[in-house]
This record gives structure tokens, C-alpha cells and sequence, in this order.
């Protein structure tokens, strides 16, 4: 046997949950089992036609399909601009302050890359995206968690904040709407980060992609006197504007920062398609009532049917949380949320997410994605009833 072995850093990390786990599902789904997903914070509904339409004029173009430019199309980054006058009322420069990226996992890599050496803290929310955590072992951080709990509204704890010791921390990494809690931005919130930003010479990474998915009031880091200096915004297209495959997402900060990351960006990829590019481009330019259907009508119903799952397997829940996800506490009798899981998978085929995965703060919460159609939702909230009636 050839006696290579493996980088060091994959014993920091394993494969990502979703991937481990809908190999079983596949597997299940080829045993017949029709396995319901509720799991996965995929869109399930299109892009608007005319995202789509642009999309198929700029493929046809014969002169479209040459290299690109990584800091993207003057197109685009003047509607990631015009995006966030739009809906935050605050005031980008297409050119030096915004930055396309291939979505934002592509974003965190870049951003530690360009910020943080090997050995640097990261502050990481608990609960919190994977991500955040696994991209910063592989590239050599020392993750330091920070509490998010229920009781505060998922919000950080700035009393604890201050407590630690603080004086190795390059980044802390936020995520309102928060995911997987559904807990909202606030702005208050928001104002304490960007002073404890200052304070303490950190900088502040707030990935933002659910602010408009039933949410009456979308906000932004950058809205608050002083944030553009100290903290970057993660946006993506992926969630609001229904293109999780497309992966395009943007970075908004100062032009200092934009620069840095472009320098790592430059030698990594060669650009976005330029179809891509134009099309996301007019998806930014989508109409109010587009907005609505796709993000807030469409993911009521769902969430309508979501609570009665709730309800059957007695979880309790905030009826006021956002996003694209609803978060509950299970109840008290099962010892772990993989064991109710694992029992709705394979007692009632539907496949949902044990909070465990998102860190020791979620390990009493179970996970349910919108991203389904009505009738699947339905039809596993039939089921998991069922499976609770015949127990």
C-alpha cells in the first residue's frame, strides 16, 4: 500500500453532518422509504423568470463565456449596492465596498484567510453554523465560544463577553436572523457589537442571508454610526432571492477590508460565470410583490404546518422567530434531540435536524426547514402524528 498519509488538519474536523447523513437517506430513499426532508435550509421555489430569462440570453452570447473578473461585473456590484439602499437604507460604494462572492462559505474561508493567522481566536456563537467553527480548525484558529441562550433571545451576553479574556480575539462571528435559533436582529444588539467592536479591536462578521424571509423589519450591522469601520456583512442570494445553486453572495465593509480579501480571493478563483452575474444582478431588481409571495406568504403557510409538528411532538417554540427555520425545545423525557430524530426518521420517514449539531446549546432543540413544498409538509406532519398516536 502506498504509505500516504492525510493533512494533519482533517483530525480537527469531520465530514459535514448533511453530507454523512443524506448518504443514510439515500439510502433509505432506495429501500422505498420515501423519506420526507426537513431538514436542509435549500429553496425549494425558483428564481424569478426573470433572473432565469437573463440567465439563457447571456449563455446564448457567444462572447459571454470567456474568464471573468473576481472583484465582478460593475453590473453586479452596483445592484448589491442598490440592494442594500433598498431594503437597509445604507449606502455602499459599488466599487470599493462591496465584494461578489461564490456564496458564504466561500466568504467565511476568505475573510479568516485575510484576517487571522494560525493561532488567532475566533469568537464563535454556540449555538451557531458549523461552518464558522470547521473552516476556522482547518485554517489553524482557536475557536472560543460564546453563549447564546433562549432565556435572552439568542442574543449575545455582553456581561460574559466582557469576563473573558479577550486580548488574542481577531474576529467574532454573528448571524442575525439568527440560524439555527430564529432569533432576530436587533438593533440594539447591533449597537452594543459595533462599541464592543471598538473596544476591544476585533472585528465583527455578521452574515445576514434570512433578513427578509418573514421578517417585517430587515436590518443591517452597517445601519449603526461607526459599524462600516469595524465590522464586514455577509449577504447571499441564496435564501431571499430563491438561488441556493447559483452561489453568489457579497461581502459589505470598508475598502480597506474589501482589499485584503480580494488579495486572497485573486488567487483562489477565476470569477463567476458572467450569465450569473447579470442575471443575479436583475434578481436584486425583483418587485415588493415578488418579494412578499416568495418570502413571506409562501414560507407562512409552510410555517403554519411546521408548528402543528411542533405541537404533535410537543416541542415548545417561539411563535415570533424568523427566517427559513423553525427552532424547538424538546420535551424533557428524551435524554438526547438525536433520539426524537432518529425516531422520526425511521418511525416516520421524515428526516429533521437534532440541534446538537449546531453546538452544546442546541442540544435540546430540534431543527425544522420551511424549505418544502405544502403538501410535503403536510404529509410529514400526517405522518410524525401517526407515528405519535400508534407509540
Amino acid at each position: 500500500m502506498y504509505k500516504i498519509q492525510p493533512a494533519d488538519r482533517l483530525s480537527t474536523v469531520q465530514e459535514y453532518y448533511f453530507s454523512r447523513k443524506l448518504k443514510e437517506v439515500a439510502k433509505l430513499n432506495a429501500e422505498g422509504k420515501d423519506i420526507i426532508s426537513l431538514a436542509i435550509g435549500s429553496p425549494d421555489m425558483p428564481p424569478s423568470a426573470a433572473t432565469v430569462e437573463q440567465l439563457c440570453r447571456t449563455a446564448y452570447n457567444p462572447d459571454a463565456h470567456g474568464y471573468q473578473p473576481t472583484v465582478g461585473t460593475p453590473e453586479l456590484r452596483k445592484a448589491m449596492a442598490g440592494f442594500y439602499k433598498r431594503w437597509y437604507n445604507v449606502d455602499l460604494d459599488p466599487a470599493t465596498e462591496i465584494q461578489p462572492m461564490i456564496g458564504s462559505k466561500e466568504a467565511i474561508l476568505h475573510v479568516t484567510l485575510a484576517l487571522c493567522n494560525p493561532g488567532d481566536e475566533v469568537l464563535v456563537p454556540n449555538p451557531g453554523y458549523p461552518t464558522y467553527t470547521s473552516l476556522s480548525k482547518i485554517l489553524g484558529q482557536k475557536i472560543v465560544n460564546y453563549d447564546l441562550r433562549e432565556d435572552n433571545g439568542w442574543q449575545p451576553d455582553f456581561d460574559q463577553l466582557e469576563q473573558m479574556d479577550l486580548s488574542r480575539v481577531k474576529l467574532m462571528w454573528t448571524n442575525y436572523p439568527n440560524m439555527p435559533t430564529g432569533g432576530n436582529a436587533r438593533r440594539e444588539t447591533y449597537e452594543k457589537l459595533v462599541s464592543f467592536a471598538h473596544k476591544h479591536n476585533i472585528v465583527i462578521v455578521n452574515d445576514n442571508p434570512y433578513s427578509l424571509i418573514l421578517n417585517d423589519n430587515p436590518q443591517s450591522i452597517l445601519q449603526v454610526e461607526g459599524a462600516k469601520e469595524c465590522c464586514i456583512e455577509f449577504n447571499s442570494m441564496s435564501k431571499s432571492h430563491n438561488m441556493p445553486g447559483w452561489r453568489v453572495g457579497m461581502v459589505a465593509t470598508n475598502s480597506e477590508f474589501i482589499s485584503w480579501i480580494l488579495k486572497i480571493k485573486s488567487n483562489i478563483d477565476s470569477g463567476t460565470f458572467r450569465g450569473i452575474q447579470l442575471a443575479a444582478a436583475v434578481a436584486y431588481d425583483n418587485d415588493d410583490e415578488w418579494h412578499h409571495e416568495n418570502n413571506y406568504v409562501n414560507y407562512r403557510r409552510r410555517r403554519e404546518i411546521a408548528e402543528q409538528i411542533m405541537d404533535v411532538l410537543e416541542c415548545k417554540y417561539d411563535k415570533h422567530s424568523v427566517g427559513m427555520f423553525l427552532w424547538g425545545r424538546i420535551p424533557d423525557r428524551y435524554k438526547t434531540c438525536e433520539e426524537l430524530t432518529e425516531r422520526v426518521l425511521h418511525e416516520a420517514r421524515v428526516f429533521i435536524t437534532p440541534g446538537f449539531i449546531f453546538g452544546s446549546n442546541g442540544e435540546r432543540y430540534i431543527r425544522i426547514s420551511l424549505c418544502a413544498k405544502d403538501d410535503k409538509i403536510q404529509l410529514a406532519l400526517e405522518r410524525i402524528r401517526k407515528m405519535v398516536i400508534e407509540k
